[in-house]
């Protein structure tokens, strides 16, 4: 039900980030949109001004296109257009799409997830749970939003950013109340939570994966504490939180996470509510025991990586907060697939392995190479990899130790360069690779090489991208080839 241009001033004054408004004789006029992007706008519109990039023209274009309305932090007194001010655009787009969109995930089970590594894997391991118990009861699957795809109920579609604004969020949010979906589970990262992306919801379910330096810079985090610390900020719109004892810094999210109303633990520790234990290989699976108040039973995941195991684990304390049986819980891990994530391709002959996996900090390059050196004993390994530009700056010294530590080569390459050169970005991380190396900007002629160049059992790592199909040059996405897709030509 739409509302009244002067609902939303009301709101944000009784929210305490009105500062004033002009709205002339607009007040009584009902409100049919919401958006930050004038090329969306249409006749009924309540356009907001967002952004550090944000240009008076926008507005104008909004004005044109019919909007009824503007939202900013400042005037813009040359375009003649109703306003309400407010002191932060950042907290108030949250309540304007709560408002606008009806607070629609009240009428579904949302999962949160956050972590530095392994959040992705972890919410695809949860929908192939949640999808195999809702095919019991003839339901459609559930929805699920993350950096790898989004799935709503009526939209589905290759992500490009971990947690999208909140107007896009509550977008979809409405798609899924309105479809009829019964679990939603999205990534939440520490931007969303610092930039108010995921304000005015409640999540059934906060987990708190795991936490590593990463994200600092100029444009994300200024230091360690400020990302920790929004990444803690999660447990103050949880009911449950779900945390890993395995994780570093455990005391400190222990602490944070009694703004909750419950608290459930996981991980290989005694004492843990929901423990693994007698992690084995069998061939091309991996098998594990899990022990709870309500069972203790052995489960299997068919994706590579010793580490995935935490990942499955955290799948199944949410399963285990949701009453869900254990034989889709089973069912679920053994089918689940990440696309991009330990995704491995082997030459005819069988000698090279290539693995392209998401892996793009710290904490999930140290886990992808020990688990690759534990399961592929006697071959040399080779890193594809890159860093994005002007973003997560440690990265450049984090990745090119480690990679230059445990490779016999690294061939580094474009991933996301943004508005800086790759060859100073590549030139940035080789000044820490103590192995030979090669700089290659094209990522598929990268890929190519570094197959060419095996001269016996290789597994060749290719980081960062997964199954993106663009490449972020200057502020445009450009069109590509997978890496997945890049490894099996090559191959």
């Amino acid at each position: 039900m739409y509302r009244k241009l002067s609902d939303y001033s009301s709101l944000l004054r009784k929210k305490g980030l009105l500062v004033m408004e002009h709205l002339q004789d607009a007040g009584e006029k009902t409100v049919t949109g919401l958006t930050y992007n004038s090329k969306e706008v249409s006749e009924g519109t309540l356009f907001i001004c967002k952004g550090a990039a944000f240009r008076r023209e926008y507005l104008q274009d909004a004005a044109d296109r019919g909007a009824v309305a503007y939202v900013s932090h400042e005037m813009y007194p040359e375009v003649s257009l109703p306003v309400i001010l407010v002191s932060d655009i950042r907290p108030a787009m949250p309540i304007l799409a709560a408002c606008f969109f009806e607070r629609p995930a009240e009428h579904f089970r949302l999962t949160g997830i956050t972590g530095t590594k392994g959040k992705s894997t972890t919410a695809y391991y949860l929908k192939a749970i949640l999808d195999d118990y809702l095919s019991s009861q003839g339901k459609g699957e559930s929805g699920v939003i993350s950096s790898i795809d989004t799935y709503d109920g009526r939209e589905f579609y290759e992500s490009h950013i971990t947690t999208p604004e909140s107007v896009e969020l509550m977008h979809h949010f409405r798609n899924a109340a309105d479809t009829g979906l019964s679990y939603v589970t999205m990534e939440v990262s520490s931007q969303a939570l610092k930039y108010n992306r995921v304000d005015e919801i409640r999540f059934d379910a906060g987990v708190f994966l795991n936490i590593s330096e990463d994200h600092i810079s100029p444009q994300e985090h200024y230091s360690f504490e400020d990302y920790f610390t929004s990444k803690l900020a999660i447990f103050r719109q949880t009911k449950t939180a779900l945390i890993c004892t395995d994780s570093d810094r455990f005391s400190d999210i222990a602490d944070a996470a009694k703004e909750a109303e419950r608290v459930i633990t996981f991980g290989t520790k005694e004492g843990s509510d929901i423990r693994v234990y007698d992690v084995r290989k069998k061939e091309h699976e991996i098998h594990f025991r899990v022990h709870c108040d309500r069972f203790d039973e052995e489960f299997a995941i068919t994706m590579p990586g010793l580490f995935n195991v935490e990942n499955a684990l955290a799948a199944i304390a949410i399963s285990y907060l949701y009453e869900i049986p254990v034989s889709f819980i089973r069912s679920g891990l053994y089918r689940a697939r990440s696309k991009g994530r330990m995704e491995c391709y082997t030459s005819s002959d069988g000698k090279i392995v290539a693995i392209v996996d998401y892996a793009h900090n710290r904490l999930s390059f140290e886990k992808l190479f020990a688990s690759t050196k534990e399961e592929y004993p006697g071959y040399d390994i080779v890193t594809v990899f890159g860093c994005p530009g002007k973003k997560a700056l440690l990265r450049r010294k984090d990745l090119g130790t480690i990679a230059g530590r445990e490779s016999k080569k690294v061939y580094l390459t474009a991933e996301d360069p943004g508005e800086e050169p790759v060859d100073v970005i590549s030139r940035d991380i080789a000044q820490y690779v103590a192995c030979p190396y090669e700089m290659i900007e094209d990522r598929g002629e990268a890929i190519k090489k570094a197959i060419a160049d095996c001269t016996g059992p290789t597994v060749i790592l290719i980081t960062g991208k997964g199954e993106e199909t663009r490449q972020k040059y200057g502020r445009e996405y450009i069109d590509c080839p997978s890496d997945a897709e890049y490894a099996q030509r090559y191959l």
